[in-house]
């Protein structure tokens, strides 16, 4: 959805589009908008006033919506709705009077901003050590956990916490990402099978870090986190497992597998079919329909008989790989 968006926005608007942070932790995907005049911030203020901005998938702080917003130009928020979620969790419970355990890790953009939701409530850990230093709550407690988490980083802290807090209380739904969850169950599947293991994605994707640390845990021998098919060595030899990133393009895995050229075939292993979808945030929505009733009209066609603007069944990576300098330069 967020990547979708950011395509969307640099059709629509003249360069430079603005986002706060990268978009998606996958290095190929921020070159690619990159080169198309996507300008990523660490720091809202470095947006110019009434310049566009998008706000990236791992969620904002509130200070930085409201900074935004306040600049007077199109935002549009693409936070993950599972990281709605949470920061909505965060809310609900620190108004209540809880004190907050939250898993996540140290410096990463999501935790950052679900920390700064309740940030006089909020305690963050990410080891069976951290949250034995926690202090003695007088306030009940709430466990609460950044969404792209490996299964076991969370139960390992998960039971830690319920030892020393056995009343706490936690969301009826787990926290954790079904894109990342996913991955993880596939490749356990796998990885024991496999004489080397190669995770695509980037170093600074948590979900992809998770995967490596899996492969490496689950007793593969060999096991390789790459950017693109030309990072892979030339002698993997016997069974290799291909995983990726959530946020890896499909194009991506396509050119490890054609440079793996696996001389038996390949086998792909699923274990379910994902098919949420999350729309793009209302106002884009918005937009772009106005944008199609105005070409429409201009082209002489019928505002009745339009179709409506769809885009559930189109993919990221189709997007993306649809979205050349040349056609952003037309939509202009």
């Amino acid at each position: 959805m967020a990547i979708k968006a950011l395509a969307w926005m640099v059709r629509a608007f003249e360069a430079p589009v603005y986002c706060y942070h990268e978009i998606v932790h996958n290095q190929l995907v921020v070159q690619r908008f990159e080169s198309l005049g996507v300008i990523f911030v660490d720091d809202i203020a470095e947006v110019p006033d009434g310049s566009p901005v998008m706000l990236s998938a791992h969620g904002s702080a509130p200070e930085v919506v409201t900074a935004a917003e306040a600049a007077g130009g199109y935002v549009v928020d693409a936070v993950c709705p599972l990281v709605t979620k949470v920061h909505h969790e965060v809310k609900v419970r620190a108004k209540k009077g809880y004190s907050i355990v939250y898993v996540g890790h140290e410096g990463h953009e999501e935790a950052v901003g679900t920390m700064a939701v309740a940030p006089d409530a909020i305690h963050r850990v990410e080891s069976r050590a951290e949250v034995h230093e926690l202090p003695e709550f007088e306030q009940p407690v709430a466990l609460l956990a950044q969404t792209t988490l490996s299964h076991r980083d969370w139960a390992d802290v998960l039971d830690a916490t319920k030892e020393r807090f056995p009343d706490m209380w936690m969301p009826g739904r787990s926290d954790l990402c079904f894109a990342t969850t996913n991955r993880q169950s596939a490749l356990m599947q796998i990885a024991q099978r496999c004489d080397a293991v190669v995770v695509i994605g980037s170093a600074n994707s948590s979900n992809t870090v998770a995967l490596e640390k899996l492969a490496i845990d689950a007793g593969c021998d060999r096991v390789y986190r790459v950017n693109d098919a030309r990072e892979l060595p030339d002698d993997l030899t016997g069974t290799v497992g291909v995983t990726a990133g959530a946020s890896a393009p499909e194009e991506l895995v396509d050119s490890v597998i054609e440079r793996l050229a696996p001389a038996a075939g390949v086998e792909e292993i699923r274990i379910t079919d994902e098919d949420e979808y999350f729309p793009p945030p209302r106002n884009l929505r918005d937009l772009l329909t106005a944008v199609d009733m105005f070409a429409t009209f201009a082209a002489g066609g019928a505002i009745s008989t339009r179709p409506p603007v769809l885009d559930r069944h189109l993919a990221a990576s189709a997007a993306l790989a649809g979205l050349t300098t040349e056609d952003a330069a037309k939509e202009r």
